[in-house]
This record gives structure tokens, C-alpha cells and sequence, in this order.
């Protein structure tokens, strides 16, 4: 989904639009609960992980995915990805498919069943945790540490897809971001159900080196946690002198990367963007702008790994 999220879905507390629009959100909430009773879960033979989120985009599922890709791979576990297919999301499928096997369909039903034939023993889905047809054998919600749960109301009112009471059936909450004090979160979480295992991961760049700490950088990104990115950027020491916002899965035109170009030679400066960012510019667009790759580091790994073992032992 490409869009701009509206300010006042991240402000600590609910503000007058979000309570004009309760209403809808009310709405929405009771065409959900219809739904869930109307579909039927389907279980499967093969071992399915679901990385999803409440809070509307950039949550770090993609990151995390890709760390469970990696971490099952090195235990000689036949892994794939599924992603439901959406056209404005081809960075984010490029990405996992240069890290593995990717199964893309509009039901994620048929690309289980065709990874299922093809003798993969786990999928993991980037996304999906609200779709009630299938049976997860493990779900993981993730939360940016920066944004957490906005003004806490669901769609339109605030940013999440659902009530944030919901963790408790999910069981696992991972939380990424750049090593910012938690406590505040991790009690709100254990108010909530003090059985929930709570996982923290950090995002770590991993070609820092390329860039000169004495020069100075424009950013730019079109995903949901740009903040957490510039952060990052700061926190290793990076000298950002402007940064600019698109909407989640932005595809850049001809005249933005332009103007981009423009301001950077006015600020005579170095342009970053993510890696998402990058596999959507045209080839003409890539000279003048490089990306930073993006690791995730589970802090608490040891624990996180004990904790999903039924899915590979």
C-alpha cells in the first residue's frame, strides 16, 4: 500500500480527528470479527512462520524475516519466503529473492501449496498476520521502537491494523530500533499478558566503511520507519544535513530524483537512501546516490532462538 501516514496517527495521545473518525474505525473493527467467523483456517505439513505487524508499515518485518532465513540456513533447514503479491512492492520482493527462494501470489494459500510440493520444511511469511485462513504454526508481531503503537486507535482513527490488546494471541512481540530505552514499552506489553516473550533487535548498517564521517549527507527514503533510518545514520556518527520523507513504497519520478540532485549540489553534500529505496530508481538515477544495507541484530538471540526451536527440531 502506498501512502503517507497522517501526523496526528503518531501523536501520544488521540487527538479531534482521530475522534471524528472513531466511528469508521468502529466500523471497520465489526466487518473484521464478520470475517474471521465467515473463513475457515487451513493447517498445512509444512512449517509456517508469519513476521506480520498491527502498526501500519515500517515495523521491520522484511529485516527480521530475512535474520530468520539466515539463522534456520545455517542449520541446514530448506526455507522459502512468501510474500502476497502487490505491485507496488517490488523492492521489497527483490529483496528477499536475492536472499532466497520467494513464492509471491495474490492467496498466499497457493504459494504455500507450491512451496509444500516443492519440499521446503519452513516458509516465512513477510507479512500476513491477519490472514485468518491459514494456521500459523508460529506469528511474530513486530513494532518500531519509535513509533510503538502512535495514538494506540486502530485505521482511520490511528495507525493500527488492529487493538492492540491482540498481541496476547500472538504471543511474540519483537521490537526494532536502534537501542532506545524500552522499559516503558516492555511494561505496557506485560500489563497485557506478562507470558509474552518479548524480543528486542537493533538495526545495524553493515557498509558504514563506504562513507566519510567528514562529509556531509542529504537522506531520502519512501518507508514507514524513516525516522529510525536518519537515526541509524546519526547514531554511527554520519553528518546529516537534511533528510526527506516520501510515502511508504514511493515510486520516484524523473522530477524527484531532480530536485534531490538539486538540493544536494546546493548543500554540496553526499546522497544515502535505503536499499528498498534504491531497487526502485531508474538506472540513470544510480550514480549520484548510494544506499546503506541494513542488517538486523537480535539482541537477545540465544532466547529467541530457544523459543522457536518446535519450528525446526
Amino acid at each position: 500500500m502506498r501512502f503517507k501516514k497522517p501526523k496526528f496517527w503518531d501523536y501520544k495521545k488521540p487527538n479531534i480527528n482521530s475522534y471524528i473518525l472513531w466511528p469508521i474505525s468502529i466500523f471497520i473493527k465489526l466487518i473484521g470479527l464478520f470475517k474471521i467467523i465467515l473463513i475457515k483456517k487451513r493447517s498445512f505439513s509444512i512449517k509456517t512462520i508469519c513476521i506480520g505487524n498491527i502498526y501500519l508499515g515500517g515495523t521491520g518485518k522484511t529485516s527480521l524475516s530475512l535474520k530468520i532465513n539466515k539463522i534456520l540456513n545455517e542449520k541446514k533447514i530448506k526455507t522459502c519466503f512468501i510474500k502476497k503479491f502487490y505491485s507496488d512492492q517490488i523492492d521489497e520482493q527483490n529483496i528477499l529473492e536475492n536472499n532466497g527462494k520467494l513464492f509471491k501470489n495474490k492467496k498466499r494459500s497457493n504459494s504455500l501449496l507450491q512451496a509444500e510440493s516443492e519440499g521446503y520444511e519452513v516458509a516465512i511469511f513477510d507479512d500476513g498476520l491477519q490472514d485468518n485462513s491459514i494456521n500459523y504454526d508460529l506469528k511474530i508481531v513486530c513494532f518500531n521502537n519509535t513509533n510503538w503503537i502512535g495514538n494506540g486507535f486502530t485505521i482511520p482513527s490511528g495507525p493500527l491494523r488492529e487493538n492492540v490488546e491482540n498481541i496476547k494471541k500472538y504471543k511474540n512481540v519483537f521490537l526494532n530500533g536502534n537501542d532506545e530505552d524500552l522499559d516503558e514499552i516492555k511494561n505496557f506489553i506485560s500489563k497485557i499478558d506478562a507470558n509474552i516473550n518479548i524480543y528486542q533487535g537493533k538495526y545495524i548498517p553493515k557498509n558504514i566503511d563506504e562513507f566519510n564521517t567528514n562529509d556531509k549527507f542529504l537522506v531520502f527514503s519512501g518507508i514507514g520507519n524513516h525516522k529510525t533510518f536518519v537515526s541509524m545514520l546519526k547514531n554511527n556518527k554520519l553528518n546529516i544535513v537534511k533528510d526527506i520523507e516520501f510515502p511508504d513504497h514511493y515510486s520516484y519520478s524523473k522530477n524527484d530524483i531532480n530536485e534531490i540532485i538539486s538540493i544536494s549540489n546546493k548543500l554540496d553534500c553526499g546522497i544515502i537512501t535505503t536499499e528498498k529505496d534504491y531497487l526502485r530508481l531508474k538506472e540513470d538515477d544510480l550514480n549520484k546516490i548510494k544506499y546503506i544495507k541494513v542488517d538486523l541484530e537480535i539482541l537477545n538471540e540465544k532466547k529467541f532462538l530457544k523459543d522457536i526451536s518446535e519450528i525446526y527440531e
